[in-house]
């Protein structure tokens, strides 16, 4: 073994199966990965690797931790960009949706792809998707709350962004983004005209 896999400290360990896992998982998918794999695309020991995540369910739980921080970093970034207007920053998420959709690799939502994949055999991994998508939910509710729009525009902007990654990520077109933010366009200027 080599002296640059021992002087690894348990942070960096666990930081390097943590990014080749979330690569991994994004490309393949998260059950045809198996731990063996895993543990070489991160360059650690089987020992290692079962001694920082203990079982599967262990790292694809760290690793929708982590997307779901870069998410929700992303799109906060992103409706801040749009400045102090309450429909410009509505209509905001729409465009990080739309450059999202335009990178390379896009597979789609990784925690659509996990609960498609693993929730109807493993309730933690369908409790952290329902956490994160009721978390974007509530996020959307805060900003239409904000606009002075209902909690009715708010779950139907939500179910627009839901659906655009679905459908981005299966026909593999990213005019998924405008196609919603257009909806939104009709949706947020029908509720601020009354």
């Amino acid at each position: 073994m080599s002296s640059k896999l021992l002087d690894m400290t348990e942070d960096d360990a666990r930081e390097r199966i943590l990014a080749a896992a979330e690569e991994l998982y994004y490309r393949k998918g998260f059950a045809a990965v198996g731990m063996d794999e895993l543990r070489q695309a991160a360059g650690v020991s089987l020992r290692r690797l079962y001694g920082l995540f203990p079982a599967k369910t262990d790292i694809v739980a760290a690793v929708l931790a982590r997307r779901h921080g870069e998410w929700e970093s992303g799109l906060q970034a992103a409706v801040a960009d749009a400045g102090d207007d309450a429909r410009a920053r509505l209509l905001a998420v729409y465009g990080y949706l739309e450059n999202w959709f335009c990178s390379d690799g896009f597979r789609g939502c990784a925690f659509i792809n996990a609960f498609g994949e693993l929730a109807g055999t493993n309730p933690e991994v369908a409790e952290i998707v329902r956490a994160h998508k009721a978390s974007f939910q509530q996020y959307m509710a805060e900003l239409v709350a904000r606009s002075g729009g209902s909690s009715a525009l708010a779950a139907q902007l939500s179910i627009l962004a839901e659906g655009a990654q679905s459908t981005a990520a299966i026909s593999g077109d990213s005019s998924a983004a405008t196609q919603a933010r257009a909806a939104a366009e009709v949706l947020v200027d029908a509720a601020t005209a009354g």
